[in-house]
């Protein structure tokens, strides 16, 4: 499994049962410090299989990472790939969205969620995500998901928070 955008390994313990005993996951972020909690976290458990990859998902080949992946006893391909609340993050996000669906196996699954400005009643709430999203670095208009949507085939999509959290999962076409 491929977290694109880790930063502390949130997603880490959510997954670690669905990858197995013989599963690896793999966490890149650009920053050392997210990376650092990250590691303290999988100490903190005892999951030896998780690897952490320093690297920016919108410079970095898919070969680069891949290569990384690999030097550290990881495939050099993923079955799973997600990125939660990072692409919109990115300013070239779409750099890093070409870089998961590369790194990810033909038929694997593809996962985004992120964010986009509430909808219906809870528009009336866009005012504080938008503050939100600006305070943490996130374009909130950059609706990441629908590149997914594009790209891949078997998508489902569901949203929450009146429409602020968009999720979107879908399989690599051949």
């Amino acid at each position: 499994m491929l977290d694109i955008g880790c930063g502390t390994g949130m997603n880490f313990p959510l997954v670690q049962d669905r990858v197995g005993p013989g599963g690896i996951i793999v966490g890149v972020d650009r920053s050392a410090q997210m990376l650092a909690q990250a590691r303290r976290r999988a100490v903190r458990h005892g999951w030896e299989n998780v690897i952490l990859i320093q690297a920016d998902a919108t410079a970095f080949s898919a070969e680069q990472i891949s290569v990384e992946v690999t030097r550290d006893g990881g495939r050099p391909f993923s079955e799973v790939t997600l990125a939660t609340y990072a692409l919109s993050l990115m300013q070239q996000w779409e750099n890093a969205w070409e870089t998961m669906q590369q790194l990810t196996v033909t038929r694997g699954r593809l996962g985004v969620l992120d964010m986009q400005r509430p909808t219906g009643p809870s528009a009336l709430l866009t005012p504080l995500a938008r503050t939100a999203c600006w305070l943490g670095g996130a374009d909130i208009d950059a609706h990441p998901w629908k590149a997914l949507e594009r790209d891949s085939a078997e998508v489902r999509s569901a949203s929450a928070r009146g429409g602020h959290l968009q999720v979107r999962v879908g399989s690599k076409p051949r």
